[in-house]
């Protein structure tokens, strides 16, 4: 009997990317870019600096022989530094509490945690059950307002970590709703992605990809508003077109299988025939006024992990003090913190995948432009296989380079910080206008977010839906396609209509 094919798991497809990037230092000289210090102004007129790498400044460290150096990573390292076989641990304690990987390790085991304890009183449920008894079928409305609004929060504000405790409350009741995880997972984490790449004043991708490409912020922003309706109007009609089938018919669903833990829970409590107290509706009350806070203060005073952590730890709290106080499922004290304990054990697979992802770039000696790494090295080569080439095939070949480039450097800011100051003086020596530039960044950055294994906020979605990492590629490539496909029109685009 011929065995079944069964798809490697996400820890093992990272792994062998490690083994692959460990190879190519193996063979692949190290470089580096020298640095210099850029001032630029963010959308809300505040003047902000970085220091980037400077284009045409790279240069290959040499050995002995004054030849360029060939490290080659070694398989076990000690003394703290970075080796094959320590790629996960040095991966995960990398960084600060301000950004990868550490603090988004952090942000999503609390996350997770918080979310837990507002579970676990069951508020959810019930203000679900009674929003389908109300509703009597119109809550299929349900999916294109929340989609639209979570793009439009991708658009504004750079919304992605913020997607995950909202897959917490959306993704089961969509379950409930009859529809399934992936149905889910379009409108809470696709939405945002297309805002975020679409975005015409992203703080954290293209205004930070403007400022230091040395073009105003905000400049453009007609042209991005109209692709942002544009995608968001596609990602709508994809995912109430994909909604109306799984409806019809739920066992067509890829994720029917995995969906069974959610919608065994809710027949359970449809059986329970679940009364909305008035101690769920206060738990309700704390979570919106909760996400309004976050909201503000990320658009008001810029807070990023740490802040929006401790926000979610409070919500958590003050909800789990209205379960017991409510005795809401009769719960109790030592609840709260079990429950705080089994939502972040649910997502700490996730959180590792952020690490494991890092530990892709450490091996590769890190995406620090001033330090010799290998991936310096291949950016500089990108650089220069481009030369020469027609302008608008130019652009097309860096919205593919910033695409694959987003699998080693998921984030936004870090990726424009590193890849744009290269990028943006080619792109005058090629014909390319800087703003197409900022475009192909843009959108290769933000598109592959949907895809990429290398996804903390991706994986750390997917294990709220239950949802294996190949099944969802399964899923998703063929929309991947068609974003990849409709983003190359708008680089092209750009480019003919010299778009500045």
């Amino acid at each position: 009997m011929k065995k079944k094919f069964n798809m490697p798991d996400t820890y093992v497809i990272i792994f062998f990317v490690v083994i692959f990037a460990a190879i190519l230092t193996h063979t692949v000289p190290v470089g580096k870019f020298q640095m210099e210090k850029v001032t630029y102004i963010t959308e809300t007129g505040a003047e902000k600096t970085k220091v980037v790498p400077i284009a045409g400044s790279f240069s290959y460290e040499l050995n002995e022989q004054g030849k360029p150096l060939v490290e080659g990573v070694k398989f076990f390292e000690p003394g703290g530094e970075v080796g094959v076989s320590n790629y996960v641990f040095e991966g995960i304690v990398s960084g600060d509490k301000w950004g990868t990987a550490v603090g988004v390790i952090a942000f999503i085991i609390i996350t997770g945690g918080a979310f837990g304890i507002i579970l676990r009183t069951k508020a959810v449920e019930a203000g679900l059950f009674t929003l389908i008894k109300k509703t009597k079928g119109s809550e299929y409305l349900l999916l294109p307002i929340v989609f639209f609004f979570f793009s439009l929060g991708g658009a504004v504000f750079g919304m992605g970590e913020e997607a995950i405790p909202f897959a917490m409350v959306l993704i089961p009741i969509v379950i409930g709703m009859g529809y399934d995880a992936i149905t889910g997972i379009l409108i809470t984490y696709v939405s945002t992605q297309i805002g975020f790449a679409t975005s015409w004043m992203n703080p954290f991708s293209v205004a930070i990809a403007q400022g230091v490409a040395g073009i105003p912020v905000l400049s453009g922003a007609g042209f991005r508003i109209f692709m942002w309706v544009f995608f968001t109007g596609i990602g709508i009609a994809y995912t109430l077109s994909y909604a109306k089938k799984v409806k019809a018919n739920p066992e067509s669903s890829i994720s029917y299988a995995s969906d069974a833990y959610y919608r065994e829970e809710f027949k359970l409590s449809e059986q329970q025939d679940m009364e909305f107290k008035f101690g769920h509706k206060l738990v309700l009350l704390v979570v919106v006024l909760g996400m309004a806070w976050i909201i503000y203060g990320v658009v008001k005073f810029g807070y990023f992990l740490p802040e929006i952590a401790t926000q979610f730890v409070i919500m958590g709290v003050a909800s789990g003090i209205i379960g017991v106080l409510f005795k809401l499922d009769n719960m109790c004290v030592n609840d709260i913190a079990s429950s705080f304990r089994k939502g972040a054990e649910d997502l700490i697979g996730a959180a590792i995948v952020v690490g494991m992802a890092k530990g892709i770039v450490l091996v590769l000696g890190g995406s620090e432009a001033g330090e010799p790494s290998v991936l310096n090295t291949i950016l500089n080569w990108v650089a220069e296989g481009l030369s020469g080439l027609p302008a608008a095939f130019c652009a097309w070949v860096m919205y593919i380079f910033q695409s694959i480039f987003n699998f080693f450097v998921v984030s936004g800011s870090g990726q424009a910080a590193l890849t744009m100051p290269i990028m943006a003086p080619l792109s005058d020596l090629v014909g390319v206008p800087r703003q197409v530039a900022v475009l192909a960044f843009q959108l290769g950055d933000g598109f592959t977010n949907l895809i990429v294994p290398t996804s903390g906020i991706l994986i750390a979605i997917l294990g709220i839906a239950k949802l294996d990492w190949v099944i969802w590629a399964k899923f998703q490539i063929k929309l991947q396609g068609a974003l990849f496909f409709l983003g190359s029109l708008f680089v092209v685009g750009g480019v003919l209509m010299n778009l500045q």
